[in-house]
């Protein structure tokens, strides 16, 4: 499977993945990425993130693939800085954020559109806070959701993990249509376009990019990735995986986030590979 390495394209999701605790690329795993690709293969990323927050990171590495961006709703190709496939939540899903919101009054979020992370001010809470200071952003603040274009890529709600617990079993009762849910973080809960994953991204990418003669390999370590890693030919997870998503992959590394996972997933495909010599 890794014998060509200018067959394989290496997709990771970022947070508790590729990147660290403290959200700055470990010297390790940048050096691997760097090998890998000067060796022949491509490198991606996959992320909850959008655009803005994401971005940040593209001076520290090379992107040569495009990338999957808002837990699958956008296929983004940086080098020409276009959208390449695009799915955006109902109409319908600006009431069940409404609902969300009235029924839970600590509870923070934010509304990702392509330009723009949109939070309305009444819903810039401590943990929504921490998270625009996490992902280095500038948000748009508005009074209302009304005020947020329609072309909504997700919504993100972030409070205490045991309030997250009390929204998702009020989300559960509601059995809202044309829209799925998924945890992305103990302390995040989202709310996606139906069927919309970073899994159902990748399938998307094979189509429009005409890569089936390739590899795809994922990491990933929280179950928004978990469809991801399913959909990949090969996957890897840190050791500070959830136990669903250590269940799906076909190696749990021994190391974590913070002890340069990736490097070494990206040392075990270039020692099966034909150029493990040049290592």
């Amino acid at each position: 499977m890794f014998e060509d390495i200018s067959k394989i394209i290496f997709i990771t999701d970022m947070d508790g993945t590729f990147l660290p605790t403290n959200k700055i690329p470990s010297k390790k795993n940048l050096e691997a990425v760097k090998k890998f690709q000067e060796l022949g293969g491509r490198f991606s990323i996959a992320t909850g993130r959008g655009l803005q927050a994401a971005q940040q990171y593209f001076e520290s590495f090379t992107i040569d693939f495009p990338i999957v961006l808002c837990n699958g709703g956008l296929v983004y190709d940086l080098n020409n800085k276009k959208s390449i496939y695009d799915v955006f939540l109902p109409e319908i899903s600006k009431n069940y954020a409404e609902e969300i919101f009235d029924e839970f009054d600590s509870l923070g979020g934010e509304v990702l559109t392509i330009d723009h992370v949109n939070i309305p001010e009444s819903r810039f809470t401590p943990t929504e806070v921490r998270h625009v200071e996490i992902c280095k952003v500038k948000p748009n603040f508005v009074d209302t959701l009304d005020d947020i274009s329609d072309d909504w890529y997700k919504v993100l709600f972030c409070d205490t993990i045991e309030n997250i617990d009390k929204v998702i079993e009020f989300v559960k009762s509601k059995n809202y249509v044309n829209v799925d849910f998924v945890r992305s973080a103990p302390i995040y809960y989202e709310m996606l376009p139906q069927n919309i994953t970073k899994g159902s991204a990748i399938t998307k990418i094979r189509e429009l990019c005409d890569i089936n003669d390739c590899v795809i390999v994922a990491a990933g370590d929280f179950n928004n990735d978990i469809e991801m890693l399913k959909n990949a030919d090969f996957s890897f997870c840190p050791s500070n995986s959830t136990d669903d998503v250590k269940s799906v992959c076909d190696v749990v590394l021994e190391n974590s986030c913070d002890e340069d996972a990736i490097a070494v997933a990206i040392e075990y495909i270039i020692s099966k590979s034909n150029n493990s010599s040049e290592v």
